[in-house]
């Protein structure tokens, strides 16, 4: 599979998708204050391999989030958001991402198919979300996606608490079926979680909340990596000059 994001990915020491939102599922601020800019470059001196830019209304993000984003980031981009329509994939690349959100659980079949077949052809790396083995097996051409287990339910607009013990039970399936690149998202709220998903076996994690909420990026890079953290910065002045 030739994928910029998937390679990113798996050639990591620190094979964490940190993620850009405005808002967290509840609504609470998640920048306070700090520019995409400021992000971008706090999540890329802590290593970050790829990033993911949320675009979708429910968590504050808007379309013009990711393109700025993409003006000062140098490591592959993820558009999170509910991804229906082929014109939403042209945009996207337009944009400037190299991956994007496919649910899983919100698409019929045939809608999934047309869409990561589209990605594909755009030079799109599917990232298709899944909850369930019945969702797994529903994911055309998964050598050439990448699958992540969502550790809580999109149809509660994650709200809802998060379940790890979701990702480390559908993790034999993810492998089996394929895809290079098995990733748990969502709710995975500290290093030790994190230390914890990478030595089951998963490739890569997506985390949002927690990061942006977190006083020390270097734990997480360390978990990230499997070392000590020689040294802890806290992210609200690597990220913030207000």
């Amino acid at each position: 599979m030739d994928s910029a994001f998937v390679e990113a990915l798996l050639g990591a020491r620190r094979p964490l998708v940190m993620e850009i939102k405005p808002r967290d599922a509840h609504g609470a601020d998640l920048v306070a204050g700090r520019t995409p800019a400021d992000l971008v470059a706090a999540y890329e001196e802590a290593g970050a391999p790829c990033l993911s830019v949320v675009t979708g209304r429910w968590f504050g993000g808007t379309p013009a989030l990711l393109g700025e984003v993409a003006r000062h980031a140098s490591v592959p981009l993820l558009q999170k958001d509910f991804i229906t329509r082929r014109a939403q994939l042209t945009d996207a690349r337009e944009l400037g991402a190299s991956a994007v959100l496919l649910t899983a659980g919100l698409l019929p079949v045939s809608a999934l198919r047309t869409l990561v077949d589209a990605a594909l052809r755009e030079g799109l790396t599917p990232f298709v979300e899944i909850t369930s083995e019945a969702e797994l097996e529903r994911v055309p051409r998964p050598g050439d996606c990448v699958i992540a287990v969502n550790n809580k339910d999109i149809r509660a607009r994650e709200r809802d608490p998060a379940d790890l013990s979701r990702s480390h039970a559908l993790l034999p399936a993810l492998r089996a079926s394929g895809t290079p690149c098995p990733v748990s998202a969502s709710g995975i709220d500290t290093p030790s979680a994190a230390a914890g998903l990478l030595a089951a076996g998963y490739r890569g994690l997506l985390i949002g909340t927690a990061l942006l909420r977190s006083e020390d990026l270097d734990a997480w890079s360390a978990a990230g990596s499997g070392l000590l953290a020689e040294r802890r910065v806290p992210s609200r002045v690597a990220c913030s000059q207000t």
